[in-house]
């Protein structure tokens, strides 16, 4: 029998739950042509919900068309625009001699190689002379526009792991080149978001970079617990076991409403459970799902410094008045001013987050591990 919970991958169909505002705020965007920023952190279903949202427009809208574009192993300028030109055409047209049509119509002055994959689900690829490609970015970065205009239909690319641009060789001069093309698009939107939220965050609100109020930004918050219980509850009816609401609780609030965590921690459970869930299944699964990630939270502690280390040791213990005197002697911080670069260096490396002025760990499992078996507090 396969598992009712899904993590790791893209939650679909039934395995979705929640985010109606979300998805109701990206449909009216994506039918209106109104660019969208995504923003918040790792692992809170960023991509499952564009992608949920994008299937419920489609039905919505028949003249929509969805780019979906990740940036995780793109690495320069060259390449994006190889991939951006690869997917459009893809999207765009339905068989392989309309992309050879439309690389003709469209974008002919760059000659693009295109592989014939019998086997493969996209069924061929595309790649271009990447010397020609940086040459003519103008006509990559207008691609989609030219094309909808001319198709009369409405294009929407949303780009995964954008904060990747940053990487690449003048990033700034780069991100002003895609501003300048794209705010002029009438027919083709935008939908950005991706892993870095403190570097997604600078890109989109800071006043001085080029993607400032380029679009309507959503804070992505945790799905509260009231909408976890029902779900989690359900797919395990659904699947002939049985799981009560107190239970139920202890997985949302021992993964701390996290929606990886949650969905993670539920299939563990709803594994270890053979007709009826027991606290004794939730804690086995919790302490065990702790255990495989051991290592990996080892890795990420011995990067840090002692004193990111004794920083993070006073936020566990509760301590609020981090930059007093008593705190930095205490857990040896050294000065106020080395508490704010550790934890500066903390929410770059994406431990933490600052929220209403207090250090918040962002992973549940990793705060859980420190204070247990590190620290052991």
């Amino acid at each position: 029998m396969d598992t009712p919970f899904i993590y790791g991958k893209l939650a679909r169909d039934n395995n979705f739950t929640d985010r109606l505002l979300e998805t109701n705020q990206l449909i009216d965007n994506f039918v209106s042509g109104t660019n969208t920023i995504l923003i918040s952190p790792r692992r809170w279903g960023k991509s499952s919900l564009v992608n949920h949202a994008a299937k419920l427009a489609s039905k919505a809208e028949m003249k929509l068309r969805f780019c979906f574009i990740d940036l995780f192993d793109i690495r320069d300028e060259e390449k994006f625009y190889q991939k951006l030109a690869e997917e459009i055409l893809k999207v765009t047209s339905s068989k392989f001699e309309g992309v050879i049509e439309q690389s003709k119509n469209f974008i002919g002055n760059l000659i693009p190689k295109i592989t014939f994959i019998p086997d493969s689900a996209s069924n061929f690829s595309i790649s271009f002379d990447l010397q020609e490609i940086k040459k003519n970015p103008s006509t990559i970065l207008d691609l989609a526009e030219n094309i909808a205009q001319k198709k009369g239909f409405k294009i929407i690319i949303c780009i995964d792991e954008f904060q990747n641009i940053g990487n690449f060789s003048e990033p700034l001069f780069f991100q002003q080149k895609l501003r300048s093309h794209w705010q002029k698009h009438q027919k083709c939107t935008y939908c950005l978001y991706g892993s870095k939220r403190h570097m997604l965050l600078d890109v989109f609100t800071n006043p001085s970079m080029p993607f400032y109020q380029f679009g309507n930004i959503l804070f992505l918050e945790k799905i509260k617990q009231e909408m976890w219980l029902p779900f989690i509850m359900s797919q395990f009816t659904n699947t002939g076991k049985v799981i009560d609401e107190e239970n139920t609780k202890l997985i949302t609030e021992l993964a701390d409403c996290h929606p990886y965590y949650v969905q993670q921690l539920a299939q563990q459970t709803w594994l270890r459970t053979k007709k009826i869930c027991t606290k004794a299944n939730v804690e086995e699964a919790f302490e065990n799902t702790v255990q495989q990630l051991s290592l990996l939270f080892q890795t990420r502690t011995d990067e840090l410094i002692e004193t990111q280390l004794n920083l993070l040791k006073a936020i566990i213990v509760g301590e609020t008045q981090l930059s007093s005197k008593q705190t930095i002697d205490q857990y040896r911080l050294g000065s106020s001013a080395n508490v704010l670069k550790s934890k500066k260096m903390l929410v770059n490396k994406e431990i933490i987050e600052i929220q209403k002025d207090q250090p918040v760990f962002l992973d549940p499992f990793y705060n859980y591990w420190l204070s247990k078996y590190y620290f052991k507090i």
